[in-house]
């Protein structure tokens, strides 16, 4: 009898097919190496692990999803990539190529539902960030719920393809806590974090031009407001993965220690002071 590989051997087996797709040699001379989201993949995986598929409908699933999630994390780069035009061109490329190969390997699959489907996520998630990028947002629920959606959009319509639904808010909590982890870190080391840049526009008199500007209790009100959601989805995933059905082993691991990332500023400040 043949054995199947277990959840590491086929996550792991996945993400070398999904490098393989992705690191073009060509396009790496000339662009940052496209950021495989693996916790993103490890949530996929874990979904259809328990799913009747075979393994390489899983392993179809799985890369034609990550490549669609890397062309839209991709192009959203694409002003950070760099000051270069050639390369700022080249990047615009490579989220079409990952594109490309998306739609090749699910047409290959003829599977209509889930074209569908992921294109779903796909036009919801453009409609979020240009919400968040053209300042249509009215007030910092909207924000946040725009981020959730960039985040999870495309995980959630997967989900629903597959008639198992209740993972979606597990999904869309666990994606907007990593996210906003991201952008409070880019905020304390940089100060060009999209999110607090967007918080400060809604909080704070406009006459600030950089974030850089503002006073130290400023900074520490924005702070209080992210750790506020960072808290509310804390406790939601805490409570998730007790209800969550087959949560294995790697994947609660991981959770876990996303969770443990999160320091509240004010337990900070209370630490340091």
């Amino acid at each position: 009898m043949i054995k199947l590989p277990d959840i590491r051997q086929k996550f792991t087996d996945i993400k070398e097919q999904v490098e393989h797709k992705v690191f073009h040699p060509y396009l790496l001379k000339y662009i940052e190496k496209p950021v495989i989201d693996e916790d993103k993949l490890l949530i996929l995986v874990s979904i259809m692990d328990r799913l009747e598929l075979s393994y390489n409908e899983m392993k179809n699933y799985a890369l034609t999803t990550m490549l669609i999630q890397i062309a839209l994390d991709t192009h959203e780069h694409i002003s950070n990539a760099s000051v270069d035009e050639k390369n700022r061109q080249l990047t615009v490329l490579a989220g079409d190529y990952y594109s490309g190969l998306y739609y090749k390997l699910l047409a290959e699959s003829e599977d209509i539902s889930m074209i569908k489907e992921l294109s779903k996520g796909i036009k919801e998630i453009n409609e979020h960030k240009i919400s968040i990028y053209q300042r249509e947002l009215n007030g910092i629920e909207n924000l946040m719920t725009s981020i959730k959606k960039i985040e999870s959009s495309l995980l959630v319509k997967f989900s629903e393809c597959f008639k198992v639904d209740l993972w979606n808010e597990f999904i869309a909590n666990l994606f907007f806590f990593k996210r906003l982890l991201h952008e409070k870190r880019l905020f304390m080391e940089s100060d060009s974090s999209l999110v607090f840049k967007t918080l400060q526009e809604f909080t704070i008199a406009k006459t600030h031009r950089s974030i850089k500007n503002l006073s130290d209790k400023q900074q520490s009100d924005l702070l209080v407001i992210c750790d506020r959601y960072l808290d509310s989805s804390k406790q939601f995933l805490l409570k998730g993965m007790n209800q969550l059905p087959y949560l294995n082993d790697m994947l609660e691991a991981r959770i876990t220690s996303i969770i443990n990332e999160h320091q509240p500023i004010v337990k900070t400040l209370v630490e340091e002071g």
